[in-house]
């Protein structure tokens, strides 16, 4: 609850005319000035409101309004029909929640006299069962990207690679200099390391920023929907690729830097 309070026993007894809005709902109405205590009209009907909800769900959980159940079916003539009853199962698998659907399907059955077995007297949505099915999806998807991923990785360490053993050959009488002058094998190591690390971790930050302002653009350009409203970069993945990207230099550049530290300043100052 943002403010006020929620629907309690005695607004369902007493059949009061209250409502309790979604923080959209509350937005759209009021524009951020004082909602409770104030009248709105559903239906034609005046109801005051008792209180203004957040929810962690979709948009469109923030776009109801809740009212009693007993005052809904006086004011609007429902009578005491039931059009939809919701379960709520938490930490349920798919086999668990179809023993539930199978044992409301039974008691219902019992109830109504019909066929536990004719699917036309009472319809069920699982919504479990779709669930899983989206995220057995996602789960594909995701496994596809990190493929890609890992494959380009793969190809971008061998680019680097091969650009730095252009480098080390280029630079072969340099190294002879240095070595001829006193630097060990593994200062032309580091020399190299370094220079291929700047190269992976420049890119790497390149192409985050690219991607975030990609990311922005998109989500600007896109309709507003539920499933892809405010698209955003996880904080901790962007971090841990660009780690990635650099320790992926650092091993793109070792076979190089190994080369260069075993050439000899004799060979090396006569090498043209």
């Amino acid at each position: 609850m943002i403010d006020g309070r929620f629907l309690n026993q005695k607004d369902i007894t007493d059949y009061r005319k209250v409502v309790v809005l979604g923080r959209l709902v509350y937005e759209a109405l009021f524009k951020e000035k004082e909602a409770v205590n104030e009248y709105i009209k559903v239906g034609g009907v005046p109801f005051k409101v008792v209180g203004v909800f957040d929810d962690p769900g979709q948009d469109r959980d923030l776009q109801r309004i809740y009212l009693p159940v007993s005052t809904a079916q006086r004011v609007f003539n429902m009578g005491n029909d039931i059009r939809t009853v919701c379960l709520n199962l938490e930490e349920t698998s798919v086999a668990q929640s179809k023993d539930v659907e199978r044992d409301v399907r039974k008691e219902m059955a019992v109830k109504h006299k019909f066929d536990p077995e004719d699917i036309r007297a009472l319809g069920i949505f699982n919504s479990i069962q779709n669930y899983k099915q989206f995220m057995d999806l996602f789960a594909g998807i995701r496994f596809f990207i990190w493929i890609i991923g890992t494959g380009t990785i793969i190809a971008g360490i061998v680019g680097v690679s091969n650009i730095m053993m252009i480098v080390v050959k280029e630079r072969t009488k340099e190294i002879g200099v240095r070595k001829a002058l006193g630097a060990t094998p593994w200062t032309i190591v580091s020399l190299i390391l370094q220079e291929s690390i700047l190269i992976t971790a420049f890119a790497g930050y390149i192409g985050l920023v690219l991607g975030v302002g990609l990311l922005e653009l998109m989500g600007n350009l896109m309709p507003a929907h539920d499933y892809f409203a405010n698209p955003e970069i996880n904080i901790n993945i962007a971090v841990s690729a660009t780690l990635l990207l650099i320790f992926s230099g650092a091993i793109a550049g070792y076979v190089p830097a190994r080369k260069a530290a075993t050439v000899k300043p004799v060979v090396a100052l006569r090498d043209e």
